[in-house]
């Protein structure tokens, strides 16, 4: 475990140094920059329009830094030899692997917060914003009807589901970089890793509606359902992980449905990083 740490460690420095923070800019004058835009809709309108926005730009950013950070590690490191400085020591391959998916996992963690922090203080800044808004415009009506209307404004602005979703985000990104992790074991360059991870990503978001296409019409043709059964096997179903739309709505995501999204996201973290592990020691490097 210790070696397992000192090489996230050193992953996470360099993964620092190559700035990949600066998506956030991008992240927070989106998610300001929309508060300000949709200070004109309802605050129903407003907060659920604010929270789509958020969410997915949490998604797609994540998503992004988690292929794109990961692709680079391990072809960087055999072009610039460092690897083999490293296996020469007491670390076995299997090590190194997860030492490296672990500076990505922490990166990838911080990454999610941040953008959760901000979207956070955006929303509250909107709350308050409109809580003292509504009493401004609202002192000559009785305190019933005030108090009523405030308590809209506090729970459409503090929603417990934007916990889950963040939860689910994290897994997410946490599955796209143990599935490029895996592809780079055998890939021969960091554009090859790149390109294979985002046609994984965009497969893996469409083949819940190819199921449901091919199973419609081919409702009695085995194969095809064995096929779409490997399918799902091989690629991961990203769809599984898409509760934004429901935490928009302010559908209530259960428990058990959290519980067993993060379930499958850990599944696939663990079988691409045994297959990652398996095919990476028989490489000649």
């Amino acid at each position: 475990m210790r070696r397992i740490a000192a090489i996230a460690a050193v992953t996470w420095t360099e993964l620092v140094r190559m700035k990949v923070f600066y998506f956030l800019i991008i992240f927070a004058l989106l998610v300001i920059g929309n508060s300000f835009f949709l200070a004109k809709f309802s605050f129903e309108e407003e907060f659920q329009m604010l929270k789509d926005i958020a969410l997915g730009a949490m998604s797609i950013f994540s998503a992004l830094l988690a292929i794109l950070a990961t692709a680079t590690l391990l072809p960087k490191d055999i072009e610039d030899r460092t690897i083999y400085t490293i296996l020469a020591k007491p670390v076995s391959r299997t090590e190194y692997l997860l030492g490296k998916l672990a500076g990505v996992f922490l990166l990838l963690t911080l990454a999610v917060l941040l953008m959760g922090a901000v979207f956070g203080v955006v929303l509250l800044l909107r709350t308050q914003a409109l809580l003292h808004l509504t009493e401004l415009e609202m002192q000559g009506l009785p305190a019933q009807e005030l108090q009523a209307a405030l308590g809209k404004i506090r729970r459409a602005g503090h929603d417990p589901n934007l916990l889950a979703g963040g939860i689910v985000i994290l897994v997410k990104a946490w599955l796209l970089a143990a599935m490029t992790m895996f592809i780079s074991t055998f890939s021969t360059s960091a554009i090859f890793t790149t390109i294979s991870a985002f046609a994984v990503y965009f497969i893996g978001h469409l083949q819940a509606t190819a199921r449901e296409y091919w199973l419609a019409s081919n409702e009695s043709a085995l194969l095809t359902k064995v096929a779409l059964g490997l399918l799902a096997l091989i690629f991961p179903d990203l769809q599984a992980f898409n509760l934004v739309d429901d935490i928009v709505a302010g559908t209530a995501i259960p428990l058990p449905i959290l519980l067993k999204t993060v379930a499958l996201g850990c599944g696939y973290i663990a079988v691409y990083s045994a297959l990652g592990a398996a095919i990476f020691h028989q490489r000649e490097l």
